[in-house]
C-alpha cells in the first residue's frame, strides 16, 4: 500500500467506502473525506460516526483536497466533473478509484479471503468474519454491509474490521469489473447471474479470479459457478445443499420464520456437524455452506467452524425486520438483482401472509439491461394476492439514460395478471402500503444504493402504529 499518510475519500458514505475509510484510519492513517449525501443533509447519524473515528469531512466542492500529498480515492459514483476531483487534479494529488486502493491492501495480505458471486456476498463475508473471530484468528474484515455481530454504541456501521491475525476478508465486486484487480489465496464464487455486465464478461471475470487463486470454493448448486470447476486450474472446494458430489453438503434443512437449521457433511473426511443460524432461508443455508467451506480451506476443521458460525445474527438490510404494528410486519432487504428478489420472496412465501412489495430499482442502468428479468422474477415469484410497488430509481446526481423506468416493470408484471403499481415518488408509495395494509399483511421494503431506505421502512412502522 502506498506510504502517503493521507487519504481524501470522496463518497465516504458509500457502502464500499466507509469500511475502506474506517480501515485505513485504524492503521493510522490520516482520512478525510467528503459525499455527497452529506452536502444534501441526508444520513446524518452515518457522518457524526465517522467524524467521531478521527474521519475530517468536507463539502463535496474540492475544497479538502489541497495537497499534491494527498491521495484522492473516490467511488464509482463520483464523476470527473466532481468539485474533489478536479481539485486533486489542480493541485497534483494522486487519483484513486476505490477498488485500486482496496486490491492494494487485500493482496498485500498473508492469506486473502475474496468473497464473490452475484449474490449473498456481504453475508457470506460475514459468516466468515464471524466465524474465524470467534475462532480466535482476528481477522480484518472489509464487507459492504454492516455486520450485526460486530456492532456496538460506539461503532453503529460496523462494515469493517480490523485485526491483528493474517486474514484479509473481502467482499469483491465484479460490477465495474474491479475483480479482476484481487489475487486471492481463497476465492469463493457463490452463483453467478446477470447484474451489470453481460454473461460473456461476467464468465471470464470470474474464471480469471477463480485462477488466480490458490484454492477455489464453489456452489455446484449454480450452473454458472459449477462450470468453473471444469475451468479451474486451481484446487476447488465445492459445496452443495443437496448433492453428495461436492465436497460439502447438507441435509435436513429445518426452516423457521426467523431461522434456518441444517446438518452437513464433508464427502472426504466423513466429517458431520450441525448448523443453527438465527437468519432464514434456504439461501443462507448455501452462504453457511460458502463460509464453512472457506474456513475449512483455511485450516480450521468443520467442527470448529460450524460451532464458531453459531450466533451470527446477520448483516443489516437483509431480511432485516423494521417492526411490527397493528398486525403488520415490515422488513427491510437489500434485495435489488433477480437472485436476490427470488430469494427473498421464496423465503417470505414459506411462511403465510401476502407481501406488499416495495422495489426501489438500483438505478436507471440495471433497470436498462434487465428489463425483462424484473418482470420475470416478480411474475414468478410474487403469489396471486400479492401486490407490487415501485417509485423511479434511486438517483443522487450525475448522468443517465432514463429510457427504461418503473413504470416499465409493473406494465409488464400486470400483463402476467398480478397487481402492481408505480408512483414517481417513494412517498406515494408509502401512502398506498399504508392504505392497503391489513393484520397478516408484511410489507417489504426492497433496494439497494440507498440508505434512506431504512429510514423509510422504520417510517412505515411509526405510521402503521398511527
Amino acid at each position: 500500500m502506498s506510504q502517503a499518510k493521507s487519504y481524501f475519500m470522496s463518497g465516504i458514505g458509500g457502502s464500499g467506502m466507509l469500511p475502506l475509510a474506517l480501515i485505513l484510519r485504524a492503521r493510522g492513517y490520516e482520512v478525510a473525506g467528503s459525499d455527497r449525501s452529506l452536502d444534501q443533509g441526508r444520513l446524518g447519524a452515518k457522518f457524526e460516526y465517522l467524524k467521531a473515528q478521527g474521519i475530517a469531512l468536507f463539502p463535496q466542492d474540492g475544497s479538502g483536497v489541497v495537497s499534491a500529498d494527498q491521495i484522492l480515492v473516490r467511488s464509482a459514483a463520483v464523476e470527473d466533473t466532481v468539485g474533489d476531483v478536479v481539485a486533486a487534479k489542480r493541485v497534483g494529488a494522486t487519483d484513486l478509484k476505490r477498488p485500486q486502493l482496496l486490491a492494494e491492501i487485500f493482496n498485500a495480505a498473508p492469506v486473502r479471503i475474496g468473497v464473490a458471486g452475484t449474490s449473498g456476498k456481504s453475508t457470506t463475508t460475514g459468516m466468515i468474519a464471524w466465524l474465524l473471530y470467534r475462532a480466535g484468528r482476528d481477522p480484518t474484515v472489509m464487507n459492504g454491509a454492516v455486520m450485526k455481530n460486530f456492532v456496538t454504541p460506539d461503532a453503529l456501521f460496523a462494515s469493517a474490521l480490523v485485526g491483528k491475525g493474517d486474514a484479509f476478508v473481502s467482499e469483491v465486486d465484479e460490477s465495474d469489473g474491479s475483480i479482476a484487480r484481487y489475487e486471492p489465496t481463497i476465492a469463493v464464487v457463490n452463483n453467478i447471474a446477470l447484474d451489470h455486465k453481460s454473461m460473456e464478461e461476467l464468465r471470464e471475470l470470474f474464471t480469471g479470479f477463480v485462477n488466480r487463486s490458490e484454492i477455489a470454493v464453489l456452489n455446484l448448486d449454480n450452473d454458472e459457478t459449477a462450470a468453473l470447476v471444469m475451468k479451474a486450474k486451481v484446487r476447488t472446494r465445492t459445496f452443495s445443499l443437496r448433492s453428495g458430489l461436492a465436497d460439502l453438503h447438507c441435509s435436513a434443512i429445518r426452516l423457521a420464520p426467523d431461522g434456518v437449521s441444517f446438518d452437513v457433511l464433508e464427502k472426504e473426511t466423513r466429517a458431520t456437524a450441525t448448523v443453527d443460524l438465527a437468519v432464514p432461508g434456504e439461501h443462507n443455508v448455501a452462504n453457511a455452506l460458502a463460509a464453512l467451506s472457506a474456513a475449512r480451506a483455511y485450516g480450521l476443521s468443520l467442527q470448529e467452524a460450524a460451532e464458531a458460525l453459531k450466533g451470527f445474527s446477520g448483516t443489516k438490510r437483509r431480511l432485516e425486520v423494521a417492526g411490527t404494528a397493528g398486525g403488520v410486519t415490515v422488513i427491510d432487504d437489500f434485495g435489488h438483482n433477480p437472485d436476490k428478489i427470488t430469494a427473498t420472496l421464496t423465503t417470505l412465501h414459506a411462511f403465510p401472509g401476502r407481501l406488499l412489495i416495495m422495489f426501489q430499482p438500483h438505478g436507471f442502468g440495471p433497470l436498462k439491461l434487465m428489463r425483462q428479468e424484473f418482470i420475470d422474477v416478480f411474475a414468478n415469484s410474487m403469489n396471486a394476492d400479492d401486490v407490487l410497488i415501485m417509485p423511479d430509481p434511486v438517483y443522487f446526481g450525475g448522468t443517465v439514460d432514463r429510457s427504461v423506468t418503473s413504470e416499465h416493470i409493473v406494465a409488464g408484471v400486470r400483463a402476467r395478471g398480478l397487481e402492481a403499481m408505480a408512483f414517481a415518488e417513494r412517498g406515494a408509495c408509502g401512502d398506498k402500503l399504508i392504505e392497503l395494509a391489513e393484520a397478516g399483511d408484511r410489507i417489504i421494503v426492497m433496494g439497494a444504493r440507498d440508505d434512506t431506505l431504512s429510514t423509510f421502512a422504520t417510517e412505515l412502522v411509526e405510521r402503521l402504529k398511527r
